[in-house]
Formats: structure tokens, sequence, C-alpha cells
């Protein structure tokens, strides 16, 4: 089985990733296939186990249900962002402090982006 195919197993084992009529995972925004793409990275560098992810991402889902999310699938990789978030700062690799300062930097970077513009974090004014 490919490292694609476990996180998509692993996923569909907390919640069923969003997926098209051809039945290939389906991203609205370029962002939620970047966090895709990173959780398999991080994986490959063993920073958590699929048990772990499984359980973060379960974990992240119910959080935002008891605060009252949609639930409609619509933020779906809002969660997924955040068990990535979680993981990283359960292992040490990342303080709140840091992913915080990053996350301001790419608001920053996104209202400073043209309109059609990629967002790139060199826009942020304060870089």
């Amino acid at each position: 089985m490919s490292r694609y195919e476990d996180l998509v197993r692993v996923a569909a084992e907390v919640a069923r990733i969003p997926r098209g009529d051809d039945g290939a995972p389906v991203f609205h925004e370029p962002w939620e296939a970047q966090a895709f793409a990173m959780t398999l990275a991080l994986h490959e560098q063993g920073l958590f186990t699929w048990t772990e992810w499984a359980a973060a991402l379960a974990a992240a889902i119910k959080q935002a249900q008891a605060s009252g999310d949609c639930d409609d699938g619509s933020t779906y990789y809002q969660h997924w962002l955040a068990a990535i978030e979680q993981l990283v700062r359960d292992k040490g690799i990342a303080t709140e402090q840091a992913l915080a300062e990053r996350r301001g930097a790419w608001d920053r970077a996104a209202h400073a982006t043209p309109h059609g513009q990629p967002i790139l974090l060199e826009n942020d004014p304060l870089r």
C-alpha cells in the first residue's frame, strides 16, 4: 500500500476525506492540498505514526464539533491542519508562539497580496 493510500485509509477511520465524483480527493483551496502533502512528508520523516495521526485528527474534529462546528465537511481541512499543528506542538517541533507567528505572517501576506496572485510568505509586510 502506498503512503497516500495509508493516509487515506487512516483518515477514513476518523472522517472520510472529501471526494469528487471520480473518487479523487477534493481540495477547494491550494492550502488544503498542501496540508495533505505536509502530513505525508511529516509521517515519512517519522514525526508521528498513523495511529497518532488518526487520534490527533479525531481530537481536532471532536473539539470543533463541541465548539459548534457546522460539521458539513466544509471545514474538514481546517481540522486536518489543527491536527498537524497539535502533533508539531506535542512533539516539540514548534511552540504555540512560533505557530501563531507563522499564522500571523500568512494572514498579513494574504492581505497584502493583490487579488488573483499567489499568496507568498514574502508578501508579509513585516517580513
